[in-house]
């Protein structure tokens, strides 16, 4: 991008034709050249079908960038955003746009990515999931800035520019027992010691149990904390019902300040699960959705009471353990050995027998394993954003009688069904979208795949 210096900010009117897989507006700039198209343009805060006043904000080669800061024509699918800091603040981008409008949007990246970069086309297009559209956060990351200019300290998402903290008292999306309290987090580090030295702050949250809220905050610290700034957070933590961890280095220092051995659980009711976790352990963000997406997923995967399934990057077994609820045997494999070892502890807390659970690299060939050499009849995968490329190149495919792909990034797994429908030979047979983040441009999304 060139220089801010060089940009003109003199505003300019644009109709906006389009949306960006980021929930930006697109719009064209008319050209100098006469008979020339005029170059893109993405408006952050523009919805398709409008007219708006924008001022540039970015330039590139191909694409340039602005925000709108008047709309001249307003779409009927505009509402006003709930929260007051949205525009400025990052952890949001579609609140402008109705929430039943979003997931169509999302719908749509999912469907031109499909298209445009693997070159397929599902068959039957699935109703989109939905949930809650408010206080689903039930884990995040906050930043944390002392500010000297302000004389305060701010907790937040970053801004819409990440080198900044967002200014913010409350947070909309986030569970109430926490969005309701961040300005009560900013005050309380600020009155820290170690406020300078405090980045950030996780929060995670499960079921609530034996009178504690099942919320957990882990404080990352750069120096050690004195008596009295850890005093203050075990007093926050008793306020509120907060378990508090401290996190001094890598993620093997995390430990538990108060109290000194808290419960973290959620429960699946649906299949009589609970699966304990540690605080920065991963878990879907949107519990509601996370339990309409596993009952989807195994409702696709069809797989029955004497069939043998493959879960790939399987985490704490989120899928993996209500699929052993139906069939003969589910094999769970996952990268991260602390995950492995926990699923494993979540099955015996169970009391499931009929799993597997192992730690293996899923870059590297896995042919070789004795539990690959036993063979399966499906497969369930949910890749992280850069997808599964590799494993399903070295993947027996032809064992499987079907495979479901459950997604964090359309455009990878638009990739990777290129690559089994055009390479290897199956049908997309459906694929949909479901609203894991409502009031982001995130897209969730989720295929079945069949043998031709």
């Amino acid at each position: 991008m060139l220089p801010v210096a060089r940009i003109d900010k003199t505003p300019f009117e644009a109709e906006i034709t389009g949306m960006t897989h980021d929930g930006r507006g697109v719009a064209r700039r008319a050209s100098k050249e006469p008979g020339e198209a005029g170059k893109a343009v993405f408006i952050a805060g523009a919805l398709p079908g409008e007219r708006v006043m924008a001022v540039q904000t970015g330039r590139h080669r191909s694409f340039d960038e602005a925000r709108a800061v008047e709309v001249l024509h307003a779409a009927p699918e505009r509402v006003e955003p709930r929260c007051e800091h949205f525009g400025v603040c990052g952890g949001c981008a579609l609140q402008h746009y109705a929430e039943d409008k979003q997931i169509l949007a999302k719908q749509n990246v999912l469907l031109e990515n499909l298209e445009r970069i693997g070159h397929v086309t599902p068959e039957r297009v699935l109703e989109p999931l939905v949930d809650a559209a408010w206080g689903y956060r039930r884990k995040g990351r906050f930043s944390v800035r002392r500010v000297e200019k302000k004389d305060k300290t701010l907790v937040g998402f970053r801004e819409t520019d990440p080198r900044f903290v967002a200014d913010i008292a409350r947070c909309h999306t986030v569970i109430p027992q926490i969005g309701e309290k961040v300005e009560a987090l900013a005050l309380l580090v600020d009155g820290l010691e170690a406020r300078r030295d405090i980045p950030q702050i996780e929060f995670i949250a499960g079921d609530p149990v034996d009178g504690f809220s099942g919320i957990a905050l882990t404080i990352r610290h750069l120096s050690p904390l004195s008596d009295a700034d850890r005093a203050a957070l075990v007093a926050f933590g008793q306020q509120h019902g907060f378990a508090i961890f401290l996190q001094p280095g890598g993620l093997d220092s995390v430990h538990p300040l108060w109290p000194a051995a808290p419960k973290l659980a959620f429960s699946l009711p649906q299949w009589n699960l609970e699966f304990v976790f540690r605080p920065l352990d991963f878990i879907q963000v949107n519990a509601g959705l996370n339990g309409r997406m596993i009952a989807d997923a195994i409702e696709l995967l069809d797989a029955g009471p004497e069939e043998r399934v493959l879960d790939l990057f399987c985490g704490l077994g989120n899928f993996t353990l209500p699929l052993a609820r139906s069939v003969r045997e589910v094999v769970g494999v996952e990268g991260e050995a602390g995950l492995v070892q926990r699923a494993r502890e979540n099955a015996a807390h169970n009391g499931i027998g009929n799993v597997q659970f192992h730690a293996a690299d899923l870059a590297k060939d896995l042919s070789g394993q004795s539990w690959m050499r036993e063979g399966f009849d499906k497969l369930l995968l949910d890749p992280p954003r850069s997808g599964a490329d590799f494993v399903l190149a070295h993947l027996p495919l032809k064992q499987f009688k079907r495979i479901v792909y459950v997604s964090c990034h359309p455009a990878s797994l638009a990739r990777d069904a290129g690559y089994l429908v055009n390479e290897k030979g199956w049908k997309l047979k459906a694929a949909g979208v479901m609203d894991m983040f409502p009031h982001t441009a995130h897209v969730e999304s989720i295929a079945m795949f069949e043998p031709r």
